[in-house]
């Protein structure tokens, strides 16, 4: 039974050293390599910083690079976990994190000459430390598989950045279930999209990691020049995107597959982070028939994903939502109702989706009250102590038993007397075929619904119109804003936090 991820690494560093691992813009690293640097890493580190301390928080200021990656190796070859930390974010945000963290160092993942963090440790400088393999052996005996692996920070309602601790064992069962869910193999080259402090990321070296296979990290700038992000696919044959939602919908609304002659050989394409625009699926869809396409769900707290759904052949109804299918194996979800008392089987019947198993993580980093509140006791188990994630998302069986997103709890509203999910009207207004991408919000002080749309074009009548058709008159939002492009967040998703900002405003 593997209890480390680590274990993962050796086995791929025995079996096919010489092939590559990782590759970014300018640089690669053999699976042989990838090890060695990581060893020399977590040798450093325990010689000279960490010494006895084991689970502590180290960490990473990170740039789209290998020797980033081989650092978050390293710290676990110390027996700690890693944080990756973006330093262009907002200082502010920074200090939070530093502040709710407390790590016992600083890495500084960047190869740029000068600009060094005060008190970080350039990587560079780590990798002329010998491996000392007995010391790491040593750290490897006292390890067991609920031991934290990494932390990824998100939003904190309160302003606070939260910072949620999957564990190794969590990790390791879920790539399994990926393998046993899709039969990747050695021969996928992942094209990595995500932030690496992004849990999307962990779905690229992990599952790469377990088979044997490459990742390849795509330059940042290519996601607004379309036609070379192509290119640089198929130059570095990539055969396997697991991309956020944003990343996908921006190849489709720059119609960025007409802007080249050479189709990358996909086998699969699986998108999660957001509610996937159906014509933007459709779009892909007509481009590149061959892959699989999957919808992965699930919040950062249960370990990447926790549910899937294999799209059928072909383009999809665009006025239907996509499922989020199914759990992955070893995962258990269950819908509550408001009160988080009873469980809602009855099809159609909404509740908010909550996620028990090894999928859950440790819960969130010096923060036990936030923990508490996220992660409760199971209502339906009374012999026993079993904890449920609380997603915040509302859910409901179809008919079929799949698995269906409705929106978020905060996305529920009361307007003229009825309860409507904004989800649903979003869902109808990206179809409208002139509409890159539509957001509805409630302007709870004016008693509005808001909607905010990407397009070239402005006419409000031809989407009044096509709503006339869909939705009851009480679900047609009150106001129509035209964006040329709607604000996005660091990970690229639409920010909502902004567009209600400007909303109070008005």
């Amino acid at each position: 039974m593997i209890r480390n991820v680590l274990e993962m690494l050796e086995h791929s560093a025995a079996r096919v050293p010489d092939k590559t691992a990782l590759k970014d813009e300018h640089e690669s690293l053999t699976y042989r390599e990838y090890m060695d640097a990581a060893q020399r890493i977590g040798t450093y580190l325990l010689k000279n910083v960490t010494k006895d301390s084991y689970n502590k928080p180290v960490a990473v200021v990170i740039d789209r690079n290998v020797w980033s990656v081989a650092a978050f190796m390293g710290v676990v070859y110390s027996g700690n976990f890693y944080v990756p930390i973006d330093n262009t974010m907002p200082a502010e945000r920074v200090k939070l994190i530093y502040d709710t963290l407390e790590p016992v160092a600083v890495i500084d993942g960047r190869l740029k000459d000068g600009d060094v963090i005060e008190g970080a440790i350039p990587v560079k400088d780590m990798l002329g430390e010998p491996a000392d393999e007995e010391m790491l052996k040593k750290v490897r005996m006292n390890s067991i598989d609920t031991d934290p692996l990494y932390g990824v920070f998100t939003s904190g309602s309160t302003g606070v950045p939260k910072g949620i601790v999957p564990c190794h064992r969590s990790i390791v069962d879920w790539v399994e279930a990926m393998a046993d869910a899709f039969g990747f193999d050695e021969n996928m080259v992942h094209g990595s999209q995500a932030p690496f402090d992004f849990d999307a990321f962990v779905k690229d070296i992990y599952n790469a990691m377990r088979n044997g296979a490459t990742v390849v990290i795509i330059p940042r700038k290519l996601f607004s020049m379309p036609k070379l992000l192509f290119e640089f696919l198929v130059e570095h044959n990539v055969n396997m995107l697991v991309w956020a939602v944003s990343a996908m919908r921006i190849v489709a609304d720059f119609k960025a597959f007409g802007a080249i002659d050479k189709l990358p050989d996909l086998r699969y394409v699986m998108f999660s982070g957001e509610v996937m625009p159906i014509k933007a699926l459709n779009y892909w869809i007509e481009n590149i028939p061959q892959a699989m396409y999957v919808n992965l769900y699930g919040p950062t707290e249960t370990t990447c994903n926790c549910t899937y759904y294999i799209v059928p052949e072909g383009k999809q109804d665009e006025l239907k939502p996509l499922p989020i299918g199914k759990p992955f194996r070893n995962c258990r979800v269950v819908i509550l109702d408001d009160k988080r008392e009873k469980v809602i089987t009855e099809p159609g019947v909404k509740g908010e989706l909550c996620v028990s198993g090894t999928c859950l993580a440790l819960g969130y980093w010096n923060n036990p009250e936030k923990t508490k509140e996220a992660f409760f006791r199971d209502p339906t188990i009374t012999a026993y102590n079993s904890i449920l994630y609380g997603t915040g998302d509302v859910a409901y069986y179809a008919e079929n038993g799949d698995l269906m997103f409705a929106s978020r709890r905060d996305f529920q509203i009361k307007h003229m007397g009825h309860r409507i999910e904004l989800g649903e009207i979003e869902v109808a207004l990206n179809a409208i075929p002139f509409i890159d991408i539509a957001v509805c919000l409630y302007d709870e002080a004016r008693g509005k619904i808001v909607c905010c749309y990407q397009s070239e074009t402005e006419d409000t009548k031809a989407i009044v119109k096509f709503l006339s058709d869909k939705l009851p008159k009480f679900m047609w939002p009150n106001i129509y804003k035209r964006y040329e492009k709607l604000p996005a967040n660091k990970n690229g998703k639409i920010d909502r936090a902004a567009l209600k900002e400007e909303i109070k405003k008005r």
